[in-house]
């Protein structure tokens, strides 16, 4: 990668501060009548979402991240290994539990993510927007229990819980 200064400053861009990626998620100019230039920003962890704000005098140098982002399928579950395959290079790689985190419960075999990596290791899974899945569990709908916006709970396909209307039964295909 390498560094640059803070009049390259955009939403997006990937730093890494203290030895940590970081996202630029806010910044702003500041000329005061007084004294140097600087440039206040809010940046946000990759790799645990805290967001921290830091300020940088105008012309300072920062190092840019080594991030990628990458196109993967979700294979299948090899015993404590989750297996993705890169959609480009058809390579497959196997990441741990810890690496996909809460993702893994609504991972699917075939689905598509974005892997986000720093300095080659995994360290975010984007999913898609939406996901259809399938009620593997749902308690029947009581009568009369039918207050506005009532919701019951119903386990999905791969074991998430969700809650979903009374009139929905197992079965049922929903798109969360």
């Amino acid at each position: 990668m390498g560094t640059i200064d803070t009049s390259q400053f955009r939403n997006g861009l990937k730093i890494e501060l203290d030895g940590e990626p970081f996202t630029m998620i806010y910044f702003q100019h500041v000329k005061p009548g007084k004294g140097g230039a600087f440039v206040r920003t809010k940046v946000k962890n990759l790799r645990n979402g805290k967001v921290l704000e830091r300020t940088f005098r105008s012309g300072e140098r920062i190092e840019e991240a080594d991030v990628t982002e990458s196109k993967m399928q979700y294979l299948y579950q090899d015993g404590e290994s989750l297996v993705f395959m890169d959609t480009a290079t058809f390579d497959q790689i196997p990441f741990t539990l810890e690496q996909v985190g809460d993702a893994r419960k609504w991972l699917k075999e075939n689905i598509e993510v974005d892997v986000l990596f720093w300095k080659g290791r995994p360290i975010d899974i984007e999913l898609p927007s939406f996901i259809e899945f399938t009620i593997t569990q749902c308690d029947p709908g009581v009568k009369g229990d039918t207050a506005q916006g009532a919701t019951k709970p119903a386990t999905l396909e791969t074991g998430a819980v969700v809650h979903v209307p009374l009139f929905l039964k197992e079965g049922d295909r929903i798109r969360v």
